[in-house]
């Protein structure tokens, strides 16, 4: 049968007005599941919105997100093989690479960890420098997670191994808020909102915040790629289609929310996200907003910075021999700024 102009346009029409159906033929997985390591934190706001506006749903993905107490817990997840991508610390990536795991980020959302040392002024009212933490409680989102990272590295700038500290897992939300506020740890390294609402209560005295982009570069010695997506790199091969699907939904959340405004944050995110204090929420987000990706590009150098801060408290990481090009991507990024240039 011959197509006259007619039909040809019919038929385009009715490929314009289905695109989701049409986008999930091509997708290899439609249905997956994602695991996070406290999705209300501000570090994952891009994932949040991601969701919330249906970024993802437009892809013809059919998305669900596990939450857990803190960013180890979702590798291990991954790792165990219940989920099939990670929003969760970069770093992930060059650890798990010194251990056998072959993971790659291919789109991301921070491009500074966010996260933020202070001490306790209850406990600890005599504080002058960070050796003055020794023996002392440190709450982390979950012992292993970026916060405990982050934290051993400062702690090991001064002379302290994590040894000399104790961790304590207090989670990203009320628990942490509560932990400190009643002398439980003496120390805390979290992520807003939890942090902006204990400094504006007086509970929280900042000693490094990597919130401050110039101040992470400063604190790791070049940049430090915080909060992406990652996979292994067997479901990256197997599912190219469907990775470029997250990452589209990604940056265009990232472009979204560097053009939005704390009203219209406000409205993306669940009223639970904001620990009953939309005014502290908002602070957050404004002292947070610099810190997160604009575009979804993970910086070449990266990778480098990331293994310096792991090897630098890692004997393990510092004598394995790594190939840092094979933690990450920006290929699918690429296309997805080509895709969506604006938010």
């Amino acid at each position: 049968m011959t197509l006259n102009r007619r039909h040809l346009m019919t038929l385009a029409s009715a490929a314009l007005a289905a695109p989701a159906f049409v986008r999930a033929q091509a997708l290899e997985k439609p249905r997956l599941s994602l695991a996070v390591g406290g999705k209300n934190l501000l570090y994952y706001l891009p994932l949040t919105v991601a969701e919330t506006r249906g970024y993802f749903k437009d892809e013809g993905l059919d998305l669900t997100i596990n939450d857990f107490a803190g960013g180890s817990q979702a590798l291990r997840s991954l790792v165990g093989g219940s989920v099939d991508v990670v929003s969760g610390a970069f770093e992930h990536t060059v650890n798990m690479q010194a251990k056998g795991q072959h993971l790659r980020a291919f789109a991301l959302m921070g491009r500074a960890p966010q996260i933020v040392l202070g001490i306790n002024p209850k406990t600890m009212p005599t504080f002058k420098t960070v050796a003055d933490l020794k023996g002392r409680k440190i709450g982390v989102t979950a012992p292993g997670s970026s916060t405990n990272v982050m934290a051993n590295f400062v702690l090991a700038k001064a002379g302290l191994k994590p040894a000399d500290v104790s961790f304590v897992g207090v989670g990203a939300s009320s628990g942490a808020v509560a932990a400190m506020r009643a002398g439980q740890i003496d120390a805390i390294s979290n992520l807003d909102p939890v942090i902006t609402l204990l400094q504006r209560s007086g509970d929280l005295k900042i000693v490094t915040d990597t919130r401050v982009v110039a101040e992470a570069d400063k604190v790791f010695g070049g940049p430090m790629p915080a909060a992406c997506l990652y996979a292994k790199q067997d479901f990256i091969d197997k599912h190219p289609a469907t990775a470029q699907a997250l990452a589209n939904a990604i940056v265009r959340a990232d472009k979204w929310i560097q053009a939005a405004g704390p009203g219209d944050i406000i409205k993306a995110v669940p009223e639970g996200y904001l620990l009953g204090d939309r005014a502290v929420y908002i602070d957050a987000f404004l002292a947070a907003k610099g810190a997160l990706s604009p575009d979804g590009m993970i910086p070449d150098k990266g990778p480098d910075t990331a293994y310096r801060a792991l090897a630098s408290i890692s004997d393990e990481i510092a004598k394995a021999k790594l190939d840092l090009r094979a933690v990450y991507t920006n290929d699918f990024v690429k296309k997805a700024n080509a895709k969506y240039p604006r938010a």
